[in-house]
């Protein structure tokens, strides 16, 4: 199996993305750790991962939180000895025109997404290069090239993709790949939030906003989890060796 054994640490693995993740790591023989909020829905993706004789545990961890992350990490090392993946996903919107978007909305995004980010890869980051070897990746967004109605996320993903590039170069010599996934428009529960946001963001009809979103994506649809959790294990498995640094949009279209 592609990650028998391996030990993989998802953030935000409670739904979309990271649930989709999860599953498919587990489905390749790895043991799984969901670091979220929403603990329910962890335990509901554990719960799938543990019907098909995977291996799951879950952790209620604010990933803008170094005391709850690091305590987090130490018991997964414990449990495993090791800890081979990270997965950094944990994510959140609040959408809003730069002219009217408060400072409250600005740190909140940028510490979830941006912050969030960093704290887990400091944690993860002594255990991997003591075993010399890792993977972390990072998802970004296509927002990272710029997108109305959200500066602060746009900011947070842009960020990330200048930290994964500075852990690239930073843990290379220790055996430890850092990459990015960037997707588009995915249909998941964070893109029923979009929906709730997007008058904000000047969008007066969200459902002919999606439909012209599509006819100008050359794939002419919008993406799934799947299609993005896809390229996540190939940048975490052993096939992506040679890769670091990198940014790889999942957006059906080329992204400029």
């Amino acid at each position: 199996m592609r990650f028998k054994d391996k030990i993989v640490i998802i953030t935000g693995g409670a739904r979309g993305i990271g649930a989709e993740t999860a599953l498919k790591f587990a489905e390749n023989g790895a043991k799984v750790a969901i670091f979220d909020l929403n603990i329910q829905g962890a335990k509901e993706t554990a719960a799938q991962i543990q019907r098909g004789d995977g291996t799951c545990s879950t952790f209620s961890v604010d990933v803008t939180n170094r005391e709850e992350v690091q305590n987090a990490v130490e018991k997964v090392f414990r449990e495993y000895e090791k800890i081979d993946i990270l997965i950094n996903n944990a994510g959140t919107l609040k959408d809003n025109l730069s002219g009217q978007l408060t400072e409250d909305e600005w740190d909140f995004v940028l510490d979830v997404n941006l912050k969030g980010s960093f704290i887990c890869s400091q944690a993860v980051q002594k255990y991997m290069v003591q075993q010399g070897y890792g993977k972390i990746v990072m998802t970004s967004s296509q927002a990272a090239v710029g997108a109305p109605g959200r500066v602060n996320y746009a900011a947070a993903k842009a960020g990330i993709q200048g930290m994964m590039k500075t852990l690239a170069i930073e843990l290379g010599p220790y055996g430890i790949n850092v990459n990015a996934v960037a997707p588009g428009f995915i249909e998941t529960e964070m893109s029923k939030v979009s929906e709730e946001y997007a008058k904000r963001r000047g969008i007066e009809n969200f459902t002919e906003y999606k439909k012209a979103m599509i006819q100008r994506n050359p794939i002419r649809r919008v993406g799934q989890p799947e299609d993005v959790a896809n390229v996540i294990l190939f940048l975490a498995s052993e096939d992506a060796d040679y890769v670091t640094g990198q940014v790889i949009y999942v957006s059906g279209a080329p992204v400029v």
